[in-house]
């Protein structure tokens, strides 16, 4: 059965790579895009590298309005991918959301509004599948190593820090572990921010480099040993394998799910 999928974010570095995913994808059809310039024409006259021949849209209500799809896929920012979810799911069509940036209380409006359509919602901060497994296997860790940091580096255009990953992992770890102040009990600052961000007692460390894509490493110490786990995306192809199992599984949903770990066994 063919899915069909509207495109938030068609000209951006990951919205190219899921461009070739859709094209490549044999039960996948890109409907329409949703773009913030080049309304009315279509992705293979601004993208010149895709195949794909569908309309693109600057104003997403008209987009709703006009196209019948399965899936919205957004790949675009917080503050647009707020919108868009919210209004896809207003109209019937299924969100997959790989911004992030949304709050709890977005989530429970979205999840509200999901159920009450009965259809399915994911968001999630990270589309790799071996990011997905990192957070799972730093979270079986953190039940014998109470002792943890992490320590993220992406990209130098990346615009929040710590990245959705770091927090999601933390969330993730605080689940099992008891609340604890790490380090020296008189520890110290001598210049400001140094030590990180504190997420219950965790302590995550956000780096932002040129040449760097997304990679993070969550350290574990104990009595004279130390576990290091760590993941590296060395190219934005690595999340498309994410954004596939994620159509594919939001067509089954009639609630919204955050973060591929509650959909990965």
């Amino acid at each position: 059965m063919t899915t069909r999928i509207i495109l938030a974010g068609p000209r951006g570095r990951m919205g190219l790579e899921a461009l070739n995913l859709i094209a490549d994808t044999e039960h996948f059809e890109l409907v329409a895009a949703l773009d913030r310039t080049n309304k009315g024409k279509y992705i293979d006259e601004v993208v010149p590298t895709s195949s794909l021949h569908a309309p693109i849209y600057t104003d997403i209500d008209e987009c709703l309005a006009e196209v019948e799809a399965d899936v919205l896929v957004d790949l675009t920012t917080p503050e647009i991918g707020r919108v868009h979810t919210k209004k896809a799911l207003e109209h019937g069509v299924r969100a997959v959301v790989g911004t992030t940036g949304f709050s709890e209380a977005d989530l429970t409006e979205l999840r509200t509004l999901a159920e009450d359509k009965g259809i399915g919602c994911i968001i999630a901060p990270n589309f790799a599948i071996g990011a997905i497994l990192m957070m799972k296997f730093s979270q079986m860790a953190a039940k014998y190593f109470e002792d943890v940091e992490i320590i993220e580096l992406h990209h130098d255009q990346k615009l929040d820090a710590p990245s959705g990953t770091g927090v999601k992992t933390a969330e993730l770890i605080s689940e099992v572990r008891e609340s604890k102040k790490q380090g020296h009990p008189d520890e110290k600052e001598t210049i400001p921010g140094a030590r990180g961000a504190d997420y219950d007692g965790i302590r995550l460390h956000s780096v932002r480099l040129p040449g760097l894509v997304a990679h993070q490493e969550v350290l574990f110490g104990g009595f004279g040993q130390s576990l290091t786990i760590r993941h590296d995306s060395y190219n934005r192809a690595s999340f498309m394998s994410g954004v596939k199992v994620s159509v594919d599984t939001v067509m089954k949903l009639d609630t919204l799910v955050y973060g591929l770990e509650n959909i990965i066994e």
